[in-house]
């Protein structure tokens, strides 16, 4: 009696257990594509792209998460599985703007020989379009770097040392007479110059209007302008 009672008791779990482990293997197969490394970035990007939005109107002190979380289909706690903090959502978008510079920089080392008119011509087109770049990188660079987490931070420096070395390359590839303490100096003037394009060529009604009451005449220029003088300067007579 004993060995029937087991047999009916076995065969009752495996008819209860079987569909129940079924159910949950099903439910498994539908959560899964949500945490897809595809499902997962396009996540991502999704706050990252809503940021962007929002930096086109506000300043980068008034954007919060909740902010953003009101301009994406997440909630404000489920925005915090992608990013700790909003300056880590800022990070990323710079970071995907140097990716952006770099791969134009190793576009033009496809052309043939340049003289120095010709690449600062186009490298000047090529940060005329990266307008966000330079605002993030004159305004908001050490707060971004502050508040985000380390990994965070080597991601974004990967991608900015692609950059300086994309220039680089161009400066060997275009110009091998250079001594690696003439690229240097190019490098190290060049990068810096960068910090400063924003204010200059998008300066506001309020700082144009103090310059003209101290006597200090507006030397309004474009990107394009700032960055073919600074880069044609630098390059001397090649």
């Amino acid at each position: 009696m004993k060995a029937i009672f087991f047999f009916l008791t076995l065969c009752q779990q495996n008819h209860i257990v079987q569909p129940i482990a079924r159910k949950q293997k099903h439910l498994k197969n539908l959560i899964m594509p949500k945490t897809s490394p595809e499902y997962a970035e396009n996540r991502r990007n999704e706050i990252i792209n809503a940021c962007k939005k929002l930096y086109e109107t506000m300043d980068f002190k008034d954007i919060t998460i909740k902010e953003i979380s009101t301009a994406t289909s997440f909630s404000r706690p489920s925005i915090y599985n992608y990013f700790e903090t909003k300056e880590e959502i800022f990070l990323a978008i710079f970071q995907i703007e140097y990716e952006l510079w770099t791969d134009e920089l190793n576009a033009i080392r496809q052309e043939p020989a340049l003289p120095a008119a010709s690449l600062a011509e186009k490298i000047a087109r090529s940060l005329e379009k990266r307008e966000l770049l330079l605002k993030l990188l004159a305004m908001n660079l050490y707060d971004m770097e502050e508040h985000s987490s380390l990994e965070c931070l080597v991601r974004f420096k990967r991608a900015y040392k692609a950059a300086f070395d994309a220039v680089e390359n161009l400066l060997k590839h275009f110009y091998p007479s250079f001594s690696p303490t003439r690229r240097t100096e190019f490098l190290f003037s060049f990068f810096p110059f960068l910090f400063g394009i924003y204010p200059y060529a998008f300066a506001t009604k309020k700082q144009i209007e103090a310059m003209n009451r101290c006597g200090f005449e507006y030397p309004k220029a474009t990107i394009y302008e700032l960055v073919y003088q600074c880069v044609t300067r630098l390059l001397g007579n090649c």
